[in-house]
């Protein structure tokens, strides 16, 4: 099924502040909530299709790649939340339902309703993100490419598997807010009495203390280590484009959802091309007896190479396009063109014989410079094509 639009989706315009995507999706979170829509399908996928929204919109990387290119330019920038759980989606946004979000409407049990206590979800701890950069070459651009990549990072300690506790009998309810993760607290005004969750401040949110810590990852239930990540590249990346690799940053302490790993793409110059977009530009030079005669020719191309014809005649500057031999646009079947600026080589230094030769053909008549008017715009055709 098409995606909607992701203004559509949070009713909200191109225009619209930071603070009203924010107060769009909590509007549409709380709308769909699986707490107050149980069993409801159609619900649960309009909460999903808000979260994907807000992921994108709220992130300003994210929002301008989307607003240049739509669904078809984000690729591997997008979350795909149709597949994650609510418990996910609630760590993920941990600004949103953090914090007691929801604890204070009646008859509203708070956001995920699985497990915690109280009717209370848990507070689901979220890993570091790590930024990286990737070089890249042009050639590697040109098709997608998988790297692999040596990561410094926190993670899971094996001794303790994570939980931060010495052993299993280690661990025991939060005495403070009996493993809800939350403690609530009353306060009298005019208008009442209003109650208040907020984070329990002994356990950190998560409904448990440890009596005795690991004594290698002292209770954090994290350690220095690496990771070799493999990491899917797809063709047409350029330089400062930015891609994410989903819960491969850091691993949270004490259990938790992994951080996520920002791919930064830095692109070589080349030697050879030079690029702007999805089109590559090649000066190729030819002989004075090429351009005077014509000539079949081979000239390079990023995979490999290509057979063009120079007409009889050909002047310097005349620009040849080879259709589809540019770079593919990142997650599109669109293919930029290669664009050839031919210029006609003068040799720079000349034996006695060549000089006579050319003595004798300066006096020809068909030798004599006759630009007509078409030969007068090359300028404006070169300065088009690299503007």
């Amino acid at each position: 099924m098409e995606k909607r639009d992701y203004y559509e989706v949070l009713g909200v315009t191109k225009e619209a502040s930071a603070d009203e995507i924010k107060k769009a999706y909590r509007k549409l979170a709380m709308k769909y909530h699986p707490d107050r829509n149980p069993g409801d399908k159609e619900a649960e996928e309009k909460f999903k299709e808000a979260a994907e929204a807000y992921d994108v919109l709220s992130n300003p990387d994210k929002k301008a790649r989307y607003d240049q290119f739509g669904h078809a330019g984000m690729g591997n920038q997008a979350s795909d939340f149709s597949g994650m759980n609510f418990n996910d989606i609630f760590s993920h946004f941990a600004d949103i339902f953090g914090g007691g979000f929801g604890g204070g409407f009646s008859g509203f049990s708070g956001f995920g309703g699985f497990g915690g206590g109280q009717g209370q979800q848990r507070r689901v701890r979220r890993g570091g993100d790590i930024r990286i950069k990737v070089k890249l070459t042009l050639e590697e651009v040109a098709a997608p490419v998988e790297k692999k990549v040596k990561i410094n990072k926190q993670v899971v300690c094996p001794h303790c598997i994570g939980t931060g506790a010495k052993d299993p009998n280690s661990v025991t309810t939060c005495p403070d807010c009996h493993g809800s993760g939350q403690v609530v607290r009353q306060q009298r005004s005019m208008f009442g009495i209003i109650q208040q969750a907020s984070v329990c401040p002994k356990c950190g949110g998560t409904g448990e203390v440890i009596k005795d810590p690991c004594p290698h990852c002292h209770g954090n239930g994290t350690v220095s280590g690496e990771e070799i990540i493999t990491i899917n590249i797809p063709a047409g990346v350029d330089n400062g484009m930015q891609m994410t690799v989903p819960q491969k940053g850091h691993a949270a302490q004490r259990g938790g959802v992994n951080g996520d790993l920002l791919v930064v793409f830095e692109v070589a110059d080349h030697d050879v091309f030079e690029r702007d977009g999805n089109n590559l530009y090649l000066n190729y030079y030819i002989s004075i007896p090429q351009a005077a005669l014509g000539a079949s020719v081979e000239i390079p191309t990023l995979t490999g190479k290509a057979k063009i014809k120079i007409a009889p005649g050909t002047q310097s500057g005349q620009i040849l396009r080879l259709q589809g031999k540019g770079l593919p646009q990142v997650n599109s079947r669109i293919v930029g063109d290669l664009i050839v600026n031919v210029n006609v080589w003068t040799p720079k230094s000349l034996t006695k014989e060549e000089k006579a030769m050319l003595e004798q053909l300066s006096t020809h008549e068909n030798f004599v410079p006759k630009p007509g008017k078409s030969d007068k715009s090359v300028f404006n055709r070169v300065r088009q094509f690299f503007q």
